[in-house]
């Protein structure tokens, strides 16, 4: 702890330390923790159930590669398509927003009232914040883009970025369940070592998420090995099922 915090603890003993916003990266931590959790998942399951299908490590680890790659892309241009569209309805829902400020401007403005009645404002002071935020043609349309449709620009997603990330970060969560089958090691085995690595990567992704979100670390990462545990189970099952049906 720093001097200054130090200060601050002893001056006011009663607050908490002070814990900074996530900042500008926050619109894409999304695709960071569910491209890494999902990688980890589907590529876990994948090979799980490639073991149960009696598959040796080399058709593992190639039949894994390949989801992975396909994973990868079908994330990254999921992921671009829908913050594209997603982005594409925001300036069209403002394109819209300028020509009703140009030819209903009063209607427009007189919207201000019920919008922003939620935040407690009423008689003088409602008055004189309708009558600030109509001030001037971009001051109400960046308010009503705001309190209206909810679009603030600090937090508006580039589609490749989002996509990228998406993508990359789905490789990155299906390197832990793979890496194991690079190894000439019995099937089995590397199964094994899978679980391992992935339960790490899993309970390291739910409690590295509860840094940023408050709530409790260690459940967040158990309930994520959980959930893939209860997959990956049944994946296998399905993969035994199937050998000794086709053979």
């Amino acid at each position: 702890m720093s001097q200054a915090d130090t200060q601050e603890q002893t001056e006011h003993p009663s607050r908490p330390p002070y814990r900074p916003h996530v900042g500008e990266n926050r619109p894409y931590l999304r695709d960071v923790i569910l491209g890494v959790n999902d990688g980890l998942v589907s590529i876990f399951l994948l090979v799980a159930g490639l073991v149960g299908g009696q598959l040796g490590s080399a058709e593992v680890l190639l039949g894994g590669l390949v989801g992975a790659l396909a994973g990868a892309v079908s994330m990254a241009l999921g992921e671009y398509l829908a913050t594209k569209s997603q982005e594409e309805v925001w300036d069209a829902e403002l394109l819209l927003e300028d020509e009703h400020i140009k030819h209903y401007r009063d209607e427009e403005a007189a919207q201000l009232y019920e919008l922003l009645e939620p935040f407690g404002l009423d008689g003088e002071d409602l008055e004189e914040a309708v009558r600030m935020f109509s001030a001037t043609d971009q001051r109400l349309k960046q308010a009503m883009a705001v309190l209206e449709f909810g679009v603030v620009e600090s937090e508006r997603r580039s589609p490749y970025r989002a996509g990228w990330m998406s993508g990359g970060f789905f490789l990155a969560g299906s390197a832990l369940p793979l890496a194991p089958f690079l190894f000439s090691l019995e099937p089995s085995v590397s199964l094994l070592w899978s679980v391992g690595l992935t339960f790490i990567g899993l309970f390291t992704v739910g409690w590295t998420k509860t840094r940023i979100t408050y709530n409790p670390g260690v459940r967040s990462g158990l309930e994520n090995m959980l959930i893939a545990g209860a997959g990956a189970t049944l994946a296998w099952w399905v993969g035994r099922i199937l050998d000794i049906s086709l053979s």
